[in-house]
């Protein structure tokens, strides 16, 4: 088992999340339980999947949660294109919070070949 807190993927992830949060507060309230919901969902399936991968046994398994996690970035990704394009994100904070979830995502990416080098 490994301790996923150590790894410095989740830590960003983990900050991620929070900022996140912070951002989506303003959000119009009928968006309360659709775009705020799922974005909020998107974002916090990154670190939860680095968590419970770490807590696989096999190397595949771990690497299968890493992509999981992979993929939300790219969810993540879209649904702030949509809140910038909406108008409930300012082109800098949705731009510098892209920025942060690409980020995540290279280093999934590296996560990946590193557990599982023989992945294509």
């Amino acid at each position: 088992m490994r301790d996923f807190t150590k790894l410095e993927v989740w830590r960003r992830a983990h900050r991620l999340v929070l900022d996140i949060y912070r951002a989506t507060d303003e959000y119009p309230p009928d968006e309360r339980f659709e775009l705020r919901s799922q974005t909020r969902s998107a974002a916090t399936s990154l670190p939860m999947n680095i968590a419970e991968g770490a807590g696989r046994n096999t190397r595949a398994d771990y690497a299968r949660f890493i992509d999981i996690a992979a993929g939300s970035t790219n969810e993540l990704e879209y649904q702030l294109i949509l809140s910038r394009d909406l108008g409930y994100l300012d082109r800098r904070t949705a731009r510098g919070l892209r920025d942060e979830t690409r980020q995540v995502r290279s280093m999934l990416t590296t996560l990946t070949k590193r557990i599982a080098p023989n992945r294509s």
